[in-house]
């Protein structure tokens, strides 16, 4: 392993052995009684969603002070409580609750700040801050010994769902290190150690993506459309949904702002971004919907580069760093087309594009044809799940144009695009 003194993980909140997943598992509950009227609704968020009084318990909370909070790891507990809670008052009704009141809105927006996060349900709030285990040396790379703090269904299929994403980032921890030597060794022109680091590299993408398939194992695809993903959804992008202006974050005495966010993506995952910076995968698509070949709102930059800012910031500041850093693509594309290097480099693309291809088909299973599955109750609820299986019973065709993602993209033309970008940035010839 090359020494690369020049840049120090701690500073970016990223750990050696789990990557982006903290090394110390994420609190279960805030000590502080303070805040046990928060951990009470939270701890019963489903039943509460379920007999469908949540809206009325947040709206029976006392406005807390975040002076109490001591510690990065209670910042991140109250965050996950507080995302939750605003997801379930937003979603948890027979129609979207576009008013946020101030209960939930004034703390959130301090947490979130002093995070350097959005106030929503973030990858960082599902997955990132909400697992525990039942020992401190458990292996957290096998989903089956995690499990979820706190949930909005109570169901095991939601927890597989954000257990699993935590076992992969815990996979992938290894490969940051290995991006990292190689960057260094293309910079001191060690050839035959970038071509091992890239080798390293390939079999790594083709493990996650075996380990991405074990979804399918214990997450049920019409549980995850109509239970789960509902919560899932943000604020932007979300008219068909029922939140046309976004949210309004109510902070009281006549104060207050909306605001339209996106909803928990894996495209928040600062491990799969930090694969596509270092190989030079450059992502263009917005994801925007699209009406008679022109985009319906201009959008500066892609949606990818977009969701750098649901990050926590360090691990932002990481990916930024690595941009600036970079250099294996140029390096690979300085040697001969047939060279080792090349093949090296082509390969490793390949397999990440691979990993996507199992994602657009796993998207395609739980999304596009869970959409055509009954619901297990005959709703009038308007969210994200009854809002698209509308669209797919009205249409005649089997393109899935216009179904949205809880991120608010159209998702499939923006996976697949995705998808294409990565196998693009391989080159076979000069």
């Amino acid at each position: 392993m090359l020494d690369t003194p020049e840049v120090s993980l701690v500073e970016y909140g990223v750990s050696v052995q789990n990557g982006f997943v903290p090394e110390v598992p994420p609190l279960r509950r805030l000590g502080d009684s303070y805040y046990s009227p928060w951990e009470e609704i939270v701890q019963n968020l489903p039943a509460l969603i379920k007999a469908g009084t949540v809206r009325q318990a947040v709206d029976d909370l006392p406005v807390l002070s975040t002076e109490n909070l001591q510690q990065e790891p209670e910042w991140r507990r109250a965050y996950v409580v507080l995302a939750y809670l605003t997801h379930a008052y937003i979603w948890g009704g027979e129609k979207p609750r576009d008013i946020l009141p101030p209960s939930i809105a004034r703390p959130f927006i301090e947490i979130s700040n002093h995070l350097e996060l959005p106030p929503c349900a973030t990858y960082a709030a599902l997955n990132l801050w909400n697992f525990k285990v039942p020992s401190e040396d458990t292996d957290l790379t096998d989903p089956d010994n995690l499990s979820v703090v706190t949930s909005f269904t109570g169901t095991k299929d939601e927890e597989w769902f954000f257990v699993l994403s935590v076992a992969i980032e815990v996979r992938g921890a290894q490969l940051i290190q290995l991006i990292l030597d190689a960057i260094h060794g293309a910079s001191v022109d060690d050839s035959q150690r970038v071509i091992g680091y890239l080798e390293q590299l390939n079999y790594g993408f083709v493990e996650l993506g075996e380990l991405l398939e074990r979804m399918y194992e214990k997450c049920t695809p019409a549980v995850f459309y109509h239970q789960l993903r509902p919560y899932l959804a943000g604020s932007k992008n979300m008219s068909s949904a029922g939140l046309p202006n976004g949210v309004f974050y109510d902070l009281g005495e006549g104060q207050g702002d909306w605001h339209q966010y996106s909803g928990g993506s894996n495209a928040q995952s600062s491990l799969i971004q930090a694969f596509d910076i270092f190989l030079g995968v450059e992502h263009s698509a917005t994801g925007e919907q699209k009406s008679h070949g022109k985009v319906q709102t201009p959008v500066r930059t892609g949606f990818m580069q977009g969701m750098r800012n649901y990050m926590p910031g360090p691990h932002r500041r990481f990916l930024e760093m690595l941009t600036h850093t970079s250099n294996v693509r140029n390096y690979a594309m300085s040697h001969k087309a047939d060279s080792p290097l090349r093949d090296a480099y082509n390969a490793a693309v390949m397999s990440l594009g691979g990993f996507r291809d199992r994602h657009v088909r796993m998207v395609t299973r739980y999304i596009i044809m869970a959409a055509r599955i009954p619901p297990p109750n005959q709703t009038s609820q308007v969210n994200l799940a009854t809002t698209t299986s509308t669209l797919m019973d009205n249409s005649h065709d089997k393109v899935a144009e216009g179904v949205r993602g809880t991120g608010g993209t159209d998702l499939i033309p923006f996976l697949k695009q995705t998808r294409d970008t990565t196998k693009a940035t391989a080159s076979y010839v000069d």
